[in-house]
């Protein structure tokens, strides 16, 4: 349905990513994917259910405001 990507680009670091997604699953709910780590590396992913796309927005923004507040960027 619709995907964030963010990256943490700092010159003593390995770039960093956050990615979120908001899919419709099977059940008629909305599930925001979200997944992070090292660029090229293993990453974490945790999966939140929502039972409507307002909800899930909602809490994907948060997510989305939160990441760029701790420095990451579009670009």
């Amino acid at each position: 349905m619709a995907t964030c990507l963010l990256y943490r680009l700092a010159p003593s670091c390995p770039p960093r990513f956050y990615r979120i997604e908001l899919a419709m699953n099977l059940f008629s709910e909305v599930s925001v994917l979200r997944e992070w780590g090292v660029a090229g590396g293993n990453g974490q992913s945790v999966i939140n259910l929502y039972g409507n796309l307002r909800e899930a927005s909602l809490a994907a923004d948060k997510h989305r405001n939160r990441m760029l507040k701790r420095g990451y960027g579009r670009d």
